[in-house]
């Protein structure tokens, strides 16, 4: 995929609703570990519905430089045959370009039994520890010097007790890639359980692991000799089919989302019902009714209501900017507490320049009051989900937005101004 250098922004003349059906893609945080789990393998493997974002191509080109062969054999269809794997050593060029390039220390450590991985890249939200990669891998047999990179080395990985001292999706996904081919059993105590983190358990045991506790904060594995190739297709995005349900909400929309997982919505769902969203389930789909005024629904005795993100199942950290957005265009107030990143929030200025009444208490809790008349403006995306609330502040507003560093936005979200313009949005990307 060629993928433009030259800086992009997305035009977006607001206030016109949409209609029609959308498919979300594939999960990106589950692509992600899934390309770098590829490497475990003996023999080639196949996915299907992977995003053909550039998180994803930065990815491929990782694995790829490790030996290994990695290309695009479709529209959303990738191979990967690990059976030139050789290098050691993670490209620290494009490390710099994605948090998840560490994902390639499990998989390198199993197969070489040495990992040299410059610090990774990704969204600039707050302090994102490497601590539990570190302690879980040390757990299982690895010797780390750290200086301007993480120097890792193992005589061999064997099964261990780990407890992670926070949730943490990718240590828990590094961990369990590591241990799969360790001799003996591991077990994995505080692990996450977010929908890629089971997409990425499932995909190793379609490949012959030994995982149980999928869907559980505790993991067993026991370590397995080899593990053979394969296809597997990638879960749906639940954080994509809920940033469409936002936008879809604030647009006066009839909009229908297809690729949908119900049991992932759960928690999703429940959060938006309190800013008075209301949709209809089906089986692998759900609508959003047009014309829904959005109430916010109080808490007993009348008291201002609450949105807290947590480590799964709790309402995902990448949907509190959408919320925050979405809040904008509700009756009555609200406080959105991001407890996970001390930065994901800072982009709240940009909606006050729209018209949007937000108070910022403090990094991580802001207070919405609304509905407000938002105005189209000139603006800039800072991250993948910021630039997604952006765009959908701006497809609610009166007048012309223009946003620029679409990039960021492009990183998660694939294809996104063709998508939305084929049900009715009149937004287009032109050179910044």
């Amino acid at each position: 995929m060629s993928v433009t250098t030259a800086p992009q922004a997305l035009v977006i003349e607001g206030g016109n609703p949409l209609n029609g059906r959308i498919r979300a893609s594939g999960n990106k945080n589950g692509a992600l570990p899934i390309l770098a789990a590829c490497l475990l393998a003996d023999e080639p493997i196949t996915l299907s519905n992977v995003p053909r974002i550039r998180d994803v191509d930065t990815m491929i080109e990782l694995v790829a430089a490790t030996g290994a062969s990695a290309e695009w054999t479709g529209p959303n269809e990738v191979r990967i045959d690990p059976a030139g794997l050789s290098s050691h050593e993670v490209d620290a060029v494009l490390a710099e370009r994605i948090r998840a390039s560490f994902l390639l220390a499990g998989p390198l450590l199993a197969r070489l039994g040495r990992a040299s991985v410059p610090p990774p890249g990704g969204d600039v939200i707050g302090r994102r520890r490497l601590d539990p990669h570190i302690h879980a891998l040390e757990k299982l047999g690895t010797r780390i010097e750290i200086d301007s990179g993480y120097e890792m080395a193992t005589d061999g990985l064997q099964g261990a007790d780990i407890f992670l001292d926070e949730a943490s999706v990718m240590a828990t996904e590094n961990a369990v890639m590591a241990a799969v081919l360790a001799p003996g059993e591991t077990t994995i105590g505080n692990a996450a359980c977010e929908p890629h983190v089971q997409d990425l358990c499932r995909f190793l045991v379609s490949l012959g692991a030994q995982i149980s506790g999928i869907e559980s904060n505790v993991l067993r594995i026991h370590g397995v000799e080899s593990l053979h190739g394969g296809e597997w297709t990638i879960a749906p995005e639940h954080i994509e089919v809920g940033s469409f349900i936002g936008l879809a909400a604030v647009t006066n929309s009839d909009l229908t989302i297809d690729g949908v997982v119900p049991k992932d919505m759960v928690s999703i769902l429940t959060a938006f019902s309190r800013l008075g969203i209301e949709v209809e389930p089906g089986d692998n789909w759900l609508r959003v009714p047009p014309h829904q005024e959005l109430v916010i629904q109080n808490d007993l005795g009348d008291q201002v209501p609450k949105i807290e993100d947590g480590p799964w199942p709790a309402f995902p950290a990448d949907l509190t900017s959408i919320a925050v957005a979405v809040a904008t265009q509700a009756w009555g107030a609200i406080l959105i507490f991001e407890k996970m990143f001390e930065n994901r929030l800072f982009f709240v200025d940009k909606l006050v320049s729209m018209g949007a009444r937000i108070i910022v208490c403090d990094p991580h809790r802001v207070v919405v009051s609304g509905p407000s008349r938002l105005y189209g403006q000139r603006l800039t995306s800072p991250d993948i989900r910021a630039g997604m609330a952006i765009l959908i502040a701006a497809l609610c507003a009166n007048g012309r937005s223009v946003i620029g560093n679409v990039a960021e936005i492009d990183r998660g979200y694939e294809r996104i101004d063709d998508r939305l313009r084929a049900v009715g949005a009149q937004i287009e990307r032109v050179e910044a």
